[in-house]
């Protein structure tokens, strides 16, 4: 019998150390620190008598290595495929997170109702009569999709091969436990061997397993950052849950870009996909008011219109208030400084508050026009026209710099209905024929008078 070993661990950002200490050097939180047993079997955890061996791996010239694109297992999800980069990878690991409540699990039951794929649901927070009520609710029904509460990896594995299925969904990493590790589930070591079974699983077999990981007050994802580092893909769910609209973003992807997001609309009958966020980001109404702007923004591939509303009033107390939703506010108090300074309009004593519409937070700086225009026309208690949109950024010197893929934004525009799109004069534009006016400005002073006389 060999002896236990221990070492002690910080259950807030995973850092190791030899021995009990009052505070993490690492993150410099108090009383995290706690000991875990990480003495193990040599066993590998998923592997069975029926599992072929495979040869040891040789080196191979990059010349000799195949190149062709790897198929991806479609989703059937537009939004979910668009931000993984095309679909799921054959052999990948993804682990997804976000705020309790927020519709992680109900948006993987939903991709698994509906793949084409044999698939395993392991739950080990809910029931199955638990899952059974949701999926009614979602509707769709489905014999691929197979429901399986464990929480044992031992176990699990050999119900996956039983059951052969060709994805794998764990509903979370944080419940799963190894009888290799002698701690509690949820601690550090055990999320890092559950992870790394599963890893090697998944390698070795081809079929791609997708993780749904809690996080912490801080927003991050609860666990070692190892954790991170281990898997192929990080995707985060956003939102608020007092809105019907969540936000899949990708924090990390092997096999794609960072930069797609994908829109959901919560409805009692699970998650619709929002093929065109400009209907959620723009308000519709009636009658035109003060301070609103159409931005054209981007976020990766894709171009969308957004409302930008800013309320500019006389400050009460001495010192002005700034006050921002959605946007930079160091960028608004320089946004304000140049205004002041190039422009002459008189700022300083007043208080500006600046929201961005839909409950996303946008840092493309080509919105810093659509920002002048919504708080000029607060100021100036002038609405701007509602056909009116904005693509430029605001240097320093009161110059409408210009922002990349132009063309993309002006299309965008286009279809959605808007007369003019102001751009920098300096932006090379090779669109011809368009149905829209490209209104070209150089300077804040340009913008103003355009607008307001």
């Amino acid at each position: 019998m060999s002896k236990v070993k221990t070492t002690f661990f910080c259950q807030n950002c995973g850092a190791q150390y030899a021995k009990w200490q009052g505070q993490c050097n690492s993150c410099k939180e108090w009383n995290t620190i706690a000991e875990e047993i990480i003495q193990k079997q040599e066993k590998v955890a998923w592997k069975t008598e029926a599992t072929p061996v495979t040869k040891a791996p040789r080196p191979l010239r990059i010349t000799e290595i195949d190149s062709t694109q790897e198929v991806r297992m479609n989703t059937t999800d537009a939004e979910l495929n668009r931000v993984l980069g095309g679909g799921i990878v054959p052999g990948s690991l993804t682990l997804l997170g976000g705020e309790p409540g927020i519709g992680k699990s109900t948006l993987l039951l939903q991709v698994s109702l509906k793949l084409p794929y044999k698939t395993l649901y392991v739950s080990g927070e809910e029931s199955q009569k638990q899952i059974k009520m949701r999926a009614e609710r979602i509707t769709p029904s489905s014999d691929n999709c197979y429901i399986l509460t464990e929480t044992k990896t031992q176990n699990i594995f050999k119900q996956i091969e039983a059951i052969q299925p060709e994805i794998v969904i764990i509903d979370s990493i944080q419940t799963l436990h190894t009888d290799y590790i002698e701690s509690t589930a949820g601690s550090i070591s055990q999320i890092r061997e559950t992870t790394a079974e599963l890893i090697k699983f998944a390698k070795e077999t081809n079929i791609p397993v997708i993780l749904i990981g809690h996080i912490t007050k801080d927003g991050n994802i609860a666990g070692p950052k190892i954790l991170e580092h281990m898997v192929d893909t990080v995707l985060q769910f956003e939102g608020d849950r007092n809105h019907v609209y969540r936000i899949l973003r990708s924090l990390k992807n092997r096999f794609g870009s960072t930069a797609e997001i994908g829109i959901y609309e919560m409805l009692g009958s699970g998650l619709r996909e929002v093929s065109n966020p400009s209907e959620i980001l723009i308000s519709h109404k009636d009658e035109e008011l003060s301070g609103t702007a159409i931005a054209s923004t981007l976020e990766g591939m894709r171009p969308l219109m957004i409302e930008i509303q800013s309320l500019v009033s006389t400050a009460v107390y001495g010192t002005p208030q700034r006050s921002t939703t959605g946007y930079n506010a160091k960028r608004l108090n320089m946004i304000l400084a140049v205004l002041e300074k190039r422009a002459g309009f008189r700022l300083g004593a007043k208080d500006v508050f600046l929201n961005v519409t839909g409950g996303i937070s946008v840092d493309d700086p080509a919105i810093d026009l659509a920002v002048v225009a919504a708080i000029l026309s607060s100021n100036e208690d002038i609405p701007v026209n509602k056909d009116f949109c904005f693509a430029g950024e605001v240097g320093l010197s009161g110059e409408i710099r210009p922002v990349n893929r132009v063309d993309q934004r002006i299309q965008e525009a286009e279809k959605l209905g808007f007369s003019t799109i102001f751009v920098s004069k300096y932006n090379k534009i090779a669109l011809k024929n368009t149905g829209i006016k490209i209104q070209l400005v150089a300077k804040i002073e340009d913008v103003a008078s355009m607008l307001f006389g």
